[in-house]
C-alpha cells in the first residue's frame, strides 16, 4: 500500500465538531477518494453534507475511518470482511450516540476512545 501512514504517526484528533475532508484525510493517513469510496461500501460511514455536497465529518466518523483503515491496511481484511468486522461488535463494545437530527446508533470503540482521551490528557498536563 503506497501513500499509507503508519498507525502510530496518526496525529491526535483536535476538539472540533466538524472536520473537511481533507482534514480527515490529513488526520487518517488516506487519500480523500478513499474515504468518498468509503462512504459507499460502509453504511456506517455517513459524513453531513452541506451547501455545494461538502462533507463534513463529525468525530465518531473520524475514529471510525482510523477503525476501518487499521482493520484493512494494518489487519488485512477485505472491505466485505471490514465491514462483517464492523457490523459484529460486541454489546459492551459499542455505545450509542444521540444524533441532532433524532437518536441512532453508531459504534465506538471505546479502546481507542480511551486512548484518544489519554492523549488529550497528557496534553493538558503538560
Amino acid at each position: 500500500m503506497e501513500n499509507v501512514t503508519p498507525d502510530k504517526a496518526l496525529p491526535p484528533i483536535p476538539a472540533k465538531r466538524y472536520f473537511t475532508i481533507g482534514e480527515v484525510s490529513e488526520l487518517c493517513g488516506v487519500k480523500p477518494h478513499v474515504l468518498r469510496y468509503w462512504e459507499q461500501e460502509f453504511t456506517q460511514l455517513r459524513p453531513v453534507k452541506r451547501r455545494g455536497n461538502r462533507r463534513y465529518y463529525q468525530r465518531h466518523e473520524v475514529m471510525l475511518v482510523r477503525r476501518i483503515r487499521e482493520l484493512l491496511y494494518e489487519q488485512g481484511f477485505t472491505i466485505h470482511g471490514a465491514r462483517s468486522r464492523l457490523g459484529q461488535g460486541k454489546a459492551e463494545e459499542t455505545t450509542s450516540v444521540p444524533g441532532s437530527a433524532g437518536s441512532f446508533s453508531t459504534r465506538i470503540d471505546l479502546a481507542q476512545l480511551r486512548n484518544e482521551i489519554e492523549s488529550v490528557l497528557f496534553l493538558l498536563r503538560s
